[in-house]
């Protein structure tokens, strides 16, 4: 056979290529969804931290907890969505949920009021979520 006169890759060559591109995206791939979920947690639990910091300047100017976000003057990142579970003058909950992550969400509970978002906010002021 004369090999001079003819260009291109063999069938085995292409084929190692093609394994080692898949090889490298099994790795890449369920890094990057972890990544991405670690970031909807942390969307999750700064939109709540910042509701309690609005919480405790709304408290200190009327004496009692808003229920509503919009009286909080409280902001959601996009996808967030945050429930005012309990609001009374001696705690509030709350619960928030992100559309990116299904069936996860995060709870924090403040005073006297009861914890939300199920069994993971044990204590009160700490942000604790299902994933």
């Amino acid at each position: 056979m004369n090999r001079r006169g003819r260009q291109g890759f063999t069938l085995i060559e292409l084929l190692i290529v093609v394994v080692i591109i898949g090889i490298l995206a099994a790795i890449a791939i369920p890094k990057f969804s972890a990544t991405r979920e670690k970031a909807f947690k942390a969307t999750m639990m700064s939109d709540l931290k910042n509701l309690a910091s609005n919480q405790e300047v709304y408290f200190n100017e009327n004496y009692s907890f808003v229920s509503s976000l919009s009286d909080a003057e409280a902001l959601q990142s996009k996808g967030v969505t945050i429930t005012i579970n309990e609001s009374n003058g001696t705690g509030w909950s709350a619960t928030v949920e992100h559309a990116g992550a299904p069936g996860q969400q995060c709870g924090l509970y403040h005073g006297a009021a009861a914890p939300s978002g199920g069994d993971h906010a044990t204590v009160p002021g700490v942000v604790a979520c299902t994933f």
